[in-house]
């Protein structure tokens, strides 16, 4: 979840701000993993983007999804668009249901973090037999995988690359949105398949949109412990 609210947090309890790391990302702009007390945060530019407080929306995106597939999907394969702090994938490896997740994330070196200072907070998932992290841009990676004479298929799809549809971290995540990405995610989809997206606001037209290209569509808003609620699309067309 790439959110641009500043963290809420109490300075005298959790300590002193200490950046353990600063890279140039892959969007071009300085790439920040800073530690307060036991706490990470992520920064792109100077802007806040995420950090290992609390997970509950990203999560809750991942047990919605799960939760509104047909009665009887066992051994469902899920994918991650975005690794972040890891809570929606480690969300998925943690349900009966799910075989296999598969975690496509955009910078080398929030993967790379996930090894050190990132892995304690979602125990380590890049490490799971069965989750398989890809290094590469969500957009790209869904148009050459939807491509294929006969794509590998998921019964989930969650989206966590952006802060919402009127609202992406690089420009390019809009087709995403658009209806040309929608056909490609549908066509990556199990029949019966759920497609979701977090997003930190509501959007009206993405959500008429969503309607007309599936048959049911849901909105669920999860309470934050500041400003709107986020929000979490899920679309998917009966069996």
């Amino acid at each position: 979840m790439w959110c641009m609210n500043q963290p809420t947090r109490d300075p005298e309890v959790e300590g002193e701000s200490v950046t353990l790391a600063r890279v140039t990302g892959e969007t071009g702009g300085d790439l920040v993993l800073r530690q307060v007390g036991a706490h990470y945060e992520i920064y792109s530019n100077g802007l806040f983007l995420m950090d290992t407080r609390d997970g509950t929306s990203e999560r809750e995106m991942v047990r919605l999804s799960l939760a509104a597939l047909p009665p009887g999907r066992s051994h469902a394969r899920v994918l991650v668009g975005g690794l972040g702090v890891g809570f929606s994938a480690r969300e998925a490896l943690d349900n009966p249901r799910v075989s296999r997740v598969d975690v496509v994330e955009l910078e080398p070196q929030v993967i790379a973090w996930h090894e050190d200072e990132l892995g304690e907070a979602a125990e380590y998932v890049h490490r799971d037999p069965r989750c398989r992290v890809h290094n590469a841009d969500i957009v790209a990676w869904i148009a050459q995988a939807s491509a294929a004479d006969q794509p590998g298929r998921f019964d989930v799809i969650c989206l966590d690359t952006d802060n919402g549809p009127d609202w992406t971290v690089v420009e390019n995540n809009n087709r995403l949105y658009e209806a040309a990405g929608l056909e490609q995610l549908t066509r990556l989809l199990t029949p019966g398949g759920v497609l979701s997206f977090w997003s930190a606001n509501s959007v009206d037209s993405f959500e008429a949109l969503l309607r007309t290209r599936f048959g049911t569509v849901e909105v669920a808003e999860v309470v934050v412990a500041r400003g709107v609620p986020d929000v979490v699309y899920l679309a998917s067309n009966p069996l």
